[in-house]
């Protein structure tokens, strides 16, 4: 199917006009009828817009021209249902949901996936042990682990997280529980915006980095909860509300 009839599909299956189409991905009626007739395409970011409206990736809202591999654990995501979903819902096309579920990462340790994986791979023809062959030499070729190596591997990237929750546990944050563990976190997922004491807002990480965090109830209660976000150079530390609303910057410390 082409991207107009697939949108036009999805339109009418959730009982859509294009007026209300419209509205809820902030576009004119008229932008909606050209996309149906051929016309136009959407643009990038109307196309995430109706990926999280829709429950589909863009993949799919474009025909399906690609074919999408978990970047985790190398299963190919041969439709929606398989594929991640970020916080906010959206699907994310580089991971499936065994491996990245609202926007956590559920893997941290090769080791683990493999030990997972490689029993549910085998098969008459597939010996478990062929399993795991395949997965510890495929593995290390994915994004996902290709950005722990940065960090170092043979146990060195765990001895790290160890380090790192001693150091955030040794600062005593008031109201903020002992945290006891760190999920990796990719920037532009977990990158707030911040008002400085000028007034003027920033952000701190880089959406293309990846990053070791966790978010905490706070033992005082109420809405706000601690978000915890560490990288080789710095620990920060914030408050918000849910989603991510009202941030502030409780701590950033160089390590």
């Amino acid at each position: 199917m082409e991207t107009k009839e697939i949108i036009y599909a999805l339109r009418t299956k959730n009982g859509l006009t294009q007026d209300d189409l419209a509205e809820k991905i902030f576009v004119t009626r008229q932008a909606v009828s050209r996309w149906e007739n051929g016309e136009t395409a959407p643009n990038t970011e109307t196309l995430k817009l109706l990926s999280k409206l829709f429950h589909v990736s863009i993949n799919t809202l474009l025909g399906s021209p690609r074919r999408l591999i978990c970047q985790c654990c190398g299963m190919p995501l041969e439709d929606d249902e398989m594929i991640g979903r970020d916080r906010d819902g959206a699907p994310n096309e580089d991971y499936c949901q065994w491996c990245y579920a609202d926007g956590v990462y559920t893997y941290d340790n090769m080791d683990d996936l493999i030990n997972i994986c490689a029993g549910h791979m085998a098969h008459e023809n597939f010996s478990e042990e062929q399993a795991r062959d395949y997965l510890k030499r495929t593995l290390p070729e994915l994004d996902y682990w290709k950005k722990y190596q940065k960090l170092g591997g043979d146990g060195q990237f765990e001895a790290f997280k160890k380090r790192l929750i001693k150091e955030i546990n040794d600062l005593h944050i008031e109201g903020m529980p002992k945290i006891e563990k760190l999920n990796a976190l990719v920037g532009k997922y977990v990158n707030l915006e911040y008002r400085l004491p000028n007034g003027v807002k920033t952000k701190f990480l880089d959406d293309r980095t990846t990053y070791l965090g966790n978010q905490l109830e706070s033992e005082f209660g109420g809405e706000r909860c601690f978000g915890v976000l560490a990288h080789m150079d710095f620990i920060m530390i914030s408050t918000y509300e849910k989603d991510g609303v009202n941030p502030e910057l409780v701590l950033y410390k160089k390590r």
